[in-house]
């Protein structure tokens, strides 16, 4: 059979979780929290089981949550989003996101992805006849190469996906990048959809800063987001998308054959649960787990790069080993039993870069296991 996307295989997460269980090994690769979610959100889950909230919900999700979710982005952002038109649950992130894409590229549109990028970016632009202008991110601590944007832009762009707080890397963008994209799109009719799905993890004194605080950005703007993120219940497959609502016509034309509803009852539960979390405990947990995790690799050939968000910690083992990333987060799989993600990957054409992702959104005890065991394999390696 002829494939559409002859170069894409079985994803780095699949692959790298299917070893992590054939040898038993610590899994610090794929991204889901190894803690259970709060009782609370399961009982309130329970009690919209119970008050019959068990048939389909309506195609753009259900009020209650498309209302809280508007009261509490126009709050935080200063921003005026109309719950009914303009926010549409769905059925995880990254359906959000293919759903985007696919509402606005046509064949032969070009889409500026940032590398290393999260996986199912590509494939969902290729699919719909887009061409992929790959940008490098840049540092140590991972920069969008403004110039290098600015000469990529052509009469051909229709799209640009900035992601942060972003995976793989845990880069933060600053205000300064946001004020910098406003004049580089200003008099284009470039899109941009901003991945925000970490929304709620930034650490050490960095902040947030939404794309929705930024009024210009309005009409050419996709938000999404993701409640298995900022609520630990990545099962759940739930998130939303936000956007002008021009936009959001042609997004649930199609949303509405992709998924046409979600999960009902975790809806209501999710909205009731919005409006009496701390989400402030979240950022909390997940430093302390962050340095936790890198207070125990201490005195070893690991190198931490700056994480300023989400829960992955990217280690160089450049003083390490030699071997190229994918081999070596096998053979440590192997030998070490500490899985984690190569991120050669996440660019068009592989890297040379000694960089692994490590997901710390783990238990404490798992997190100081897995650092013994990655301490004492890099002393066992001839550097």
């Amino acid at each position: 059979m002829k494939s559409k996307l002859p170069h894409v295989g079985t994803t780095i997460f699949t692959t790298m979780s299917a070893l992590a269980v054939e040898e038993q090994a610590i899994n610090l690769g794929q991204g889901f929290p190894g803690f259970p979610i709060d009782e609370r959100l399961i009982d309130l889950v329970t009690t919209a089981m119970k008050a019959g909230f068990n048939q389909y919900a309506p195609m753009a999700g259900m009020p209650i949550l498309r209302q809280t979710i508007a009261q509490q982005l126009n709050e935080k952002h200063a921003c005026a989003y109309d719950w009914n038109s303009e926010i549409t649950v769905t059925a995880g992130a990254s359906q959000a996101i293919f759903t985007a894409i696919s509402s606005v590229v046509f064949p032969g549109d070009e889409v500026i992805l940032f590398a290393p990028a999260y996986d199912c970016y590509a494939p969902a632009v290729e699919l719909n006849g887009g061409v992929v202008k790959w940008i490098e991110l840049e540092g140590d601590d991972f920069h969008i190469p403004w110039e290098k944007v600015k000469q990529a832009i052509s009469s051909k762009t229709k799209l640009m996906l900035i992601n942060s707080p972003h995976n793989p890397t845990g880069a933060v963008n600053t205000r300064n990048d946001v004020e910098i994209l406003c004049e580089v799109v200003r008099g284009t009719d470039v899109l941009v959809i901003s991945d925000e799905v970490y929304e709620q993890i930034v650490f050490d004194g960095k902040e947030h800063v939404s794309l929705a605080q930024f009024p210009e950005l309005r009409e050419r703007l996709m938000l999404v987001y993701s409640f298995g993120k900022t609520f630990h219940a990545t099962g759940w497959k739930l998130g939303y998308a936000v956007c002008d609502a021009k936009w959001m016509v042609e997004f649930r034309k199609q949303h509405q054959f992709n998924v046409f509803t979600c999960n009902a009852p975790f809806q209501v539960a999710i909205a009731h649960y919005m409006q009496e979390v701390d989400y402030t405990a979240i950022a909390a947990m997940y430093i302390q787990k962050r340095d936790l995790f890198l207070s125990a690799l201490e005195g070893s050939a690991w190198m931490a790069l700056p994480c300023a968000g989400t829960y992955f910690q990217v280690l160089d083992y450049s003083a390490i080993s030699e071997q190229h990333d994918l081999e070596f987060a096998v053979q440590l799989t192997k030998e070490a039993k500490v899985a984690s993600i190569p991120l050669s990957p996440f660019y068009e054409k592989g890297s040379s870069n000694k960089h692994l992702r490590f997901c710390f959104a783990k238990q404490d005890e798992e997190l100081l296991e897995a650092a013994k065991r990655l301490k004492e394999f890099s002393s066992l390696l001839p550097s």
